[in-house]
């Protein structure tokens, strides 16, 4: 997809909302391509490292559900990882050069009963300013029976919210306040493979159960802004 045609709109879009959604920025083959790879990478790579994954059980590949700097163990991945593409997309809404972070892959099998609690990556991310973004490929059909995320919309703007541990593998941190007026505001995000949505690090947002008998698996490419500096003080209460 060339989205650098409506760039203005869409960085006032992102400044306003704290997310975006754009369809078919990788095409098909490009996607398959990417889908194809992280199978090589669980039969090939993952068996030889030590860490970098987060498993249901680890003796059953099947159950990963997440995968950790897959760019630093893969050159398909570190190759993709710093495409312009998606280099020039986050330096446009961040507004300055970018640090490539991370690069995971989560995944809901189907029928994952378990939610992703409603978080803010910059709780983790502990940055000052909290100036970074994630880029949430997906690469199955998304839906709100399969697990699609749902963000609220100009919440990066709020400030950060209080967190607490969570009981989900995975994701050890959850909002503690998150109540009605949260999930009236919501925003479900569909998808298609290929599509990518974008949210801001201040971006609250929650992802549903997988209820259905589809997978839904999506990779997320995490950039810090140039100018965010690491600071060991949370900004919330943990």
């Amino acid at each position: 997809m060339n989205w650098h045609g409506n760039s203005d709109q869409l960085k006032q879009d992102w400044d306003r909302d704290g997310y975006l959604v754009l369809k078919n920025f990788l095409n098909q083959n490009e996607t398959q391509s990417v889908a194809g790879n992280i199978e090589r990478y669980i039969a090939e790579v993952l068996p030889n490292l030590g860490e970098g994954s987060v498993y249901e059980d680890k003796k059953r590949p099947e159950t990963i559900k997440r995968l950790s700097n897959m760019d630093k163990h893969d050159e398909y991945f570190h190759g993709l990882y710093y495409d312009s593409r998606f280099i020039k997309l986050a330096e446009k809404l961040l507004e300055d050069e970018v640090i490539a972070k991370n690069m995971q892959w989560f995944n809901k099998n189907s029928r994952d009963g378990k939610e992703t609690p409603p978080h803010q990556d910059g709780y983790y991310f502990m940055l000052d300013p909290n100036e970074a973004l994630t880029i949430w490929l997906a690469l199955d059909h998304v839906d709100e029976m399969n697990g699609c995320m749902r963000y609220v919309p100009g919440a990066h703007l709020r400030g950060m919210r209080p967190h607490r541990t969570s009981e989900v593998l995975g994701f050890s941190k959850g909002i503690t306040d998150y109540g009605d007026a949260d999930y009236a505001a919501e925003r479900p995000i569909t998808a298609e493979p290929g599509d990518i949505a974008i949210h801001h690090c201040m971006m609250v947002h929650r992802a549903d159960a997988n209820n259905s008998d589809k997978p839904r698996s999506a990779l997320g490419l995490v950039y810090f802004a140039k100018r965010a500096k690491s600071t060991d003080t949370r900004k919330s209460n943990s």
